[in-house]
């Protein structure tokens, strides 16, 4: 009989998966929130130029709700940009809160979800389990297939220069997640790839999780990465592919699911530091360590990464070990022809920086706290090396 350790799974309560879905969005938000008049999309200026915002407005003024976009969201939000949309929705009186867009606007929406109604400042929210009291009603619509952050209760935040803190609490867990693949139609290859490759990494790092790692974490990280594999290719070299394009959204969010119960490890630890110091975008940064620390990590995580050999790449047989490397192998493979950066120094990193990013990736105890292996500053230095 299989033992079965004692662990909890949360996740948000209802998830829609339907090309199209964005379109209703007045209708699922009308059913679930009788009561809501005045709500607030939150997105970046890019998404906003596509006029794609416009069919979700439109979906909600028919149901009778005001609408207000706060646009000004970019990468990495820096505490600024959350704290003036807080402020933008208390002056707004927003009593729902629409993430329409990439992590960034969907992290920024989950700080105004629990900030617009409460009289706690950000900087008391930082660190796991310190937000206080009840959030404004909060749904999410990823644009892009990477981060998960749709069903995850994470937000991340550019706090100084290039330091970034995270608020990890159950509140930040949407009420409903809209997957619709027609708003990802226009996304380029790159973006396509690095964001494919990020929900990749979570569901690896998911599967391996020291401390948390459970049956359902890991059935979904498997069935995520055998979703975002078995299609990325496909939505990179065929961006009009809508079942590709839902296929990733899936994964991704399976993906989310899993690392937001079984969280991520020094992969994240390592690639923080890279988007922080030299703006390189989140999935790309996890992307260029990714092989190396799965090499790192193989003496203690040799049997799970051949079990997720099977899925990635199902022709390999052969001892664990041979399946193991692999896997490894396989990751590099989807790097490459997917044509993204494979190098530190293609993204202007240079040996002389590796012992900042090296100090940089200790202070991210959080994360290497889940890693399989134990990380030294000179792992670190040595996995950096390797990547550069």
């Amino acid at each position: 009989m299989t033992e079965f350790k004692a662990f909890t799974f949360i996740t948000v309560p209802h998830i829609v998966s339907e090309p199209g879905s964005a379109r209703e969005l007045g209708k699922h938000i009308a059913a679930r929130f009788p009561d809501v008049r005045r709500a607030l999309i939150v997105t970046d200026p890019g998404f906003l130029r596509t006029g794609l915002v416009e069919a979700p407005r439109a979906s909600l003024e028919k149901q009778g709700i005001s609408v207000q976009v706060f646009s000004d969201v970019v990468a990495d939000p820096p505490e600024g940009v959350v704290v003036s949309a807080v402020n933008f929705a208390r002056a707004h009186d927003t009593d729902i809160v629409i993430g329409l867009g990439g992590g960034s606007s969907m992290d920024v929406a989950k700080l105004i979800a629990v900030l617009a109604g409460s009289d706690q400042p950000i900087s008391e929210i930082y660190g796991i389990g310190n937000v206080k009291g009840e959030r404004l009603p909060l749904v999410q619509v990823p644009t892009t297939a990477g981060t998960g952050s749709e069903v995850t209760n994470i937000a991340i935040v550019t706090t100084g220069e290039t330091t970034k803190m995270g608020v990890v609490a159950p509140q930040l867990y949407a009420d409903l997640a809209l997957l619709d693949a027609e708003l990802t139609l226009g996304l380029p290859p790159l973006v396509t790839a690095a964001t494919g490759i990020d929900a990749m990494v979570h569901a690896i790092e998911a599967f391996t999780s020291r401390h948390k790692k459970n049956p359902m974490s890991d059935n979904l990280a498997r069935q995520a990465l055998s979703l975002l594999s078995g299609n990325l290719m496909t939505a990179c070299e065929n961006g009009g592919n809508l079942h590709a394009r839902q296929a990733m959204l899936l994964g991704a969010c399976f993906a989310g699911q899993a690392f937001s119960n079984a969280p991520v490890a020094a992969v994240h630890a390592l690639a923080y530091p890279i988007g922080g110091i030299f703006h390189v975008p989140h999935g790309l940064s996890n992307s260029l360590v990714l092989p190396h620390v799965l090499r790192f990590n193989l003496p203690e995580a040799t049997s799970h990464y051949a079990e997720l050999a099977s899925v990635v790449a199902p022709h390999v047989s052969g001892s664990e070990e041979a399946r193991a490397e692999a896997l490894i192998a396989a990751m590099q493979q989807v790097a490459r022809m997917t044509g993204i950066e494979t190098a530190l120094r293609q993204v202007g990193i240079a040996e002389a920086d590796l012992d900042r990013l090296a100090d940089d990736a200790m202070l991210q105890t959080r994360l290497l706290g889940n890693n399989p292996r134990d990380v030294t500053r000179a792992d670190a230095y040595a996995i950096y090396a390797a990547a550069l």
